[in-house]
């Protein structure tokens, strides 16, 4: 293939300075061989594009489709069991894109719709999200003194009481892990130091309070953690220095790097109830992190970079997973942008709902 097809294109219509890069040459081509494509996974109603999924209004061939579905590279090491648990998904951030990945591996274990996540307080107002987030199981929290542990184990105790299926996804780090902000680096790894802990170099040093919260009221219910190290291939420069995570745009257009996910799975048992332990141990976890991705970007020998250790699998899904909710969505949306009162009621849902979301959000959070 020769340049972004159509399907591909749309994806990056969110930004259009990236459309226009892309249509008129002067931006890296989009690599089918590596950039994710709709038809390879297919995102939860949270995750869709918010310009309305534009992607849908084209036709695609089934040889489209066939290379697009073979697009991204994921690979897994360690043990995802095939069915589906209530779990806590602890993993290090680094970009937008980190939320995808917990989706992908629900997916593969038919837990798509299990998936929730721990979120900064200030995503609550995002548009129409925020209240979709807070409504579909969702946790907010405020990174301060504020931090309010009734209001989330009440949260928690409701969905244990109404047997909801649990997925849940924190990110301990609090943060995104972003070399261009090396201050935000530095205050962690002082602050690993004052408290005597392990100085990291590729994570930030966790914060257990939420993950002390989330396991201690449902020890009971869950399954298992899975300790989750996710690394992207392409985040190096030439002088052996990280850069940036690719941002959602880079990853679905640009030509975004292999994926690699490590999966440690922990039982309950293994972890410390007290949060005093509990933070010890988050740590030691993290430091395990540390010392995966030290290997993953900084290995002496060239031929150990850019791969975790152990065995690995190449996961792949088949169409029968992800084209149904994609035809579906995808249909829904674009049927109602192609009349002229479905455009208006697309556009009143969106200013009605970012409203009555965010009234909602602020009384009921």
């Amino acid at each position: 293939m020769t340049g972004c097809t159509p399907s591909t294109r749309a994806w990056c219509s969110s930004s259009s300075r990236t459309t226009r890069a892309c249509r008129s040459g002067k931006r890296k081509r989009c690599d089918t061989g590596r950039a994710l494509s709709a038809l390879e996974w297919q995102p939860p109603l949270h995750t869709l594009n918010p310009c309305g999924l534009c992607c849908t209004s084209v036709v695609l061939n089934w040889q489209q489709m066939r290379k697009l579905t073979s697009a991204i590279i994921v690979i897994i090491y360690g043990d995802l069991p095939k069915n589906k648990e209530n779990v806590i998904y602890l993993s290090n951030h680094q970009c937008t894109v980190d939320w995808i990945i917990a989706d992908m591996l629900a997916i593969r274990q038919n837990a798509l719709g299990h998936v929730r996540y721990v979120l900064k307080d200030g995503l609550k107002w995002l548009p129409l999200y925020g209240w979709y987030f807070s409504q579909h199981g969702g946790v907010y929290v405020k990174r301060s003194a504020k931090f309010n542990e009734k209001e989330m184990r009440e949260k928690f105790r409701a969905q244990m009481k109404a047997e909801t299926p649990m997925y849940l996804v924190i990110f301990p780090e609090g943060t995104r892990y972003n070399p261009e902000i090396p201050k935000v680096i530095a205050d962690s790894q002082s602050f690993a130091e004052k408290e005597g802990l392990a100085i990291l170099k590729h994570v930030l040093t966790p914060r257990v309070k939420a993950t002390h919260v989330a396991i201690d009221t449902m020890k009971d219910y869950l399954d298992a953690v899975y300790d989750v190290t996710v690394a992207y291939e392409g985040t190096v420069d030439h002088k052996g220095q990280r850069k940036l995570a690719p941002s959602m745009t880079e990853f679905l257009c640009k030509e975004c790097p292999r994926v690699h996910i490590f999966i440690d799975r922990i039982e309950l048992k293994d972890i410390p109830e007290e949060q005093m332990y509990m933070r010890r141990w988050l740590h030691e976890r993290f430091e395990i992190k540390d010392k995966l991705l030290i290997e993953f970007y900084d290995a002496k020998d060239s031929k150990r970079r850019n791969k975790f250790p152990g065995k690995s699998v190449h996961s792949k899904l088949s169409l029968k997973k992800t084209l149904p909710s994609l035809l579906f969505l995808g249909g829904l949306t674009a049927s109602m942008l192609l009349t002229e009162s479905g455009r208006k009621l697309y556009v009143k849902t969106w200013i009605y709902g970012t409203l009555i979301g965010c009234l909602w959000v602020s009384i009921k959070p």
